[in-house]
């Protein structure tokens, strides 16, 4: 067995973290960009054309068709699953949901992706769920409750609301779907969940005879595709692939924040002090998780496998015939290791855990 080298690269934890942020930022914003964009454009038009727009960024992003291909031979039963669920049921719930209930109801009832994705990571795939997690993801969603209450008491639980839950229940198994995919480049994922998802929204648009819309509302929600539904899906599973998927849902709870100060920007409501509580909250659930450290001795076997991965994470120190920096994919070989290190529950640390392996 071989022992790790002491390393200053910032922790698998932290870099998560930032992906899951970024993530959240990018797409909180477009809650209010789809409502103003999509008045006029037909439900599963404007559902296509979102996922037309992260269909197109992951293209440009990622310019190897040969791998792309090869990600779908390797995974096309998941990635036609999560283009169904993710990609086509989903948005169309949403955007139905978003034009009942408003922008600002609608980004708030998004809150609901954390406590499900949470559930399914902790009870479906076996991922560990440690205290701090527990506590970042209740403070956060109690911040979403406290602006719920704010903006609608009683009456915000409509059917406008509830088919924005459903979105959240259907984006939450897609990410839990696609979490059995982390191997591959998280480009070549979200390309196939688009291009399937926007295939299946524009069927569903054909045989409703939908009406499309103006052209100038169908180009800007295909702008607003790309970043919410391409640039961030792309960070998200980046951080879902070193963060796991428990922590990034719960960081990506920021994004309903987010989307609803876009809406109070835009004129939908007013902030009161029951605002600045659920802001305060929030941000305590988010400076939990940045803060958060994950260390124990834990073993590795040996194996051979392939996936995306850095040489700078105690765990990739093979060598290469010309030096290679930055993210990279081929088939790599691991020997048997033990050590201990701040790590999260990603692609190499799907181990079980005991009373004793802690978070602090």
């Amino acid at each position: 067995m071989r022992a790790a080298k002491p390393t200053r690269a910032v922790t698998p934890l932290r870099r998560g973290f930032v992906w899951a942020a970024l993530a959240a930022l990018a797409f909180g914003v477009t809650t209010p960009l789809v409502a103003r964009f999509g008045a006029g454009v037909a439900t599963w038009t404007a559902a296509g054309c979102l996922y037309l727009g992260g269909a197109l960024f992951a293209a440009a992003a990622h310019r190897d068709p040969r791998e792309a291909v090869r990600g779908l031979r390797a995974r096309w039963p998941v990635l036609v699953a999560i283009g169904v669920v993710g990609g086509a049921l989903a948005p169309a719930a949403y955007v139905f949901g978003l034009r009942a209930a408003g922008p600002l109801a609608a980004s708030l009832a998004l809150n609901m992706e954390t406590p499900f994705s949470v559930a399914l990571a902790a009870l479906a795939f076996r991922e560990h769920v440690g205290r701090r997690v527990v506590v970042a993801m209740l403070a956060i969603v109690a911040g979403a409750c406290a602006l719920s209450v704010r903006a609608g008491g009683g009456a915000a639980l409509d059917a406008g609301v509830l088919l924005v839950v459903a979105a959240t229940a259907l984006w939450a198994l897609d990410n839990a779907l696609s979490s059995r995919a982390q191997d591959l480049d998280p480009r070549v994922t979200v390309f196939w969940k688009s291009v399937f998802g926007a295939a299946f929204s524009f069927a569903a648009a054909a045989l409703l005879r939908e009406t499309p819309g103006p052209p100038a509302a169908l180009g800007a929600l295909i702008a607003v595709g790309a970043l919410g539904y391409g640039a961030s899906l792309v960070l998200y599973l980046t951080a879902q692939r070193t963060f796991g998927v428990a922590r990034t849902a719960s960081v990506f709870a920021i994004a309903p924040f987010v989307g609803a100060i876009g809406a109070l920007v835009l004129g939908d409501n007013h902030i009161d002090a029951l605002g600045i509580a659920a802001f305060a909250l929030m941000l305590l659930g988010v400076v939990l998780h940045a803060t958060e450290r994950h260390r124990h001795t834990h073993r590795h076997e040996s194996l051979v496998h392939e996936h995306a991965h850095r040489h700078d994470d105690l765990h990739h120190d093979h060598a290469h015939a010309e030096p290679v920096d930055g993210e990279h994919t081929h088939a790599h070989a691991h020997g048997a290791l033990v050590h201990a290190h701040d790590h999260a529950p990603d692609v190499h640390h799907a181990h079980e855990h005991h009373e004793q392996d802690h978070e602090h």
